[in-house]
């Protein structure tokens, strides 16, 4: 969960978030060692008096702020497109699970067993228990394991929604007529709060997406659902 004057991301529980958060550090501290430069040139260009006239024609110069800015264009594009084919990667999930979007809630479908299906509503807050989360706490969690792959088939019934779960690294759209999907392994139990991130009418905000991961033994006696 982000906290008050939080700076940086979210934890990471799956190991795409952790390469997200990895190529998110290296492309900062590419981009602010270019505006250090740049911020440096600017001083000394504004401070200083002195004048070079070997510069006016200097075709090495040229050549190096050619090169450069091309070789760092490459150094973040490689690792962005590495984590973009992992993204994208399905390898034998051990479970599917079928995510719907509605206007203004989701449902979720276990295809794994039985075709189990539920909805999933935001709680108003006179339901809400204490240390609950305003907005943010709904009346079925989607329950998933840890340390297994899991398929999340995305879909609408409506309009675009988006699923989207910041600490594992998910944002998947729902398309009304086609069916996405995404994959996480999650390293880590507990439960993990996201929210549609795509605008989808007059109730958008309040169709959120809780998480409860727990481990694979567990999960495997039989799906544990708060219904």
């Amino acid at each position: 969960m982000p906290h008050p004057v939080q700076l940086g991301l979210q934890d990471a529980t799956s190991p795409i978030m952790e390469e997200l958060i990895a190529f998110h550090d290296h492309a900062f501290m590419i981009v602010s060692l270019i505006s250090f430069l740049v911020l440096y040139v600017l001083s000394s260009v504004l401070t200083t008096k002195l004048t070079n006239t070997n510069i006016t024609d200097a075709q090495e110069m040229e050549t190096i702020w050619t090169i450069l800015p091309a070789i760092i264009l490459i150094l973040i594009a490689l690792p962005s497109l590495r984590i973009l084919y992992l993204t994208d990667e399905i390898n034998n999930p051990s479970f599917t699970i079928k995510s719907i979007g509605h206007q203004w809630y989701w449902t979720y479908e276990y295809t794994d067993y039985g075709g189990l299906i539920f909805n999933s509503y935001m709680l108003p807050p006179l339901f809400l228990n204490p240390g609950d989360l305003r907005l943010l706490e709904v009346d079925n969690r989607v329950v998933l394991p840890i340390e297994a792959p899991v398929r999340m088939m995305i879909t609408s019934q409506d309009v675009l929604h988006s699923w989207t779960i910041p600490t594992l690294g998910l944002k998947t759209d729902a398309i009304p007529g086609r069916l996405n999907q995404t994959a996480f392994t999650a390293m880590r139990p507990g439960v993990y709060y996201g929210q549609c991130s795509e605008i989808c009418g007059a109730n958008h905000s309040f169709m959120p997406i809780v998480a409860e991961l727990i481990p694979l033994k567990i999960f495997e006696m039989g799906p544990v659902f708060t219904l």
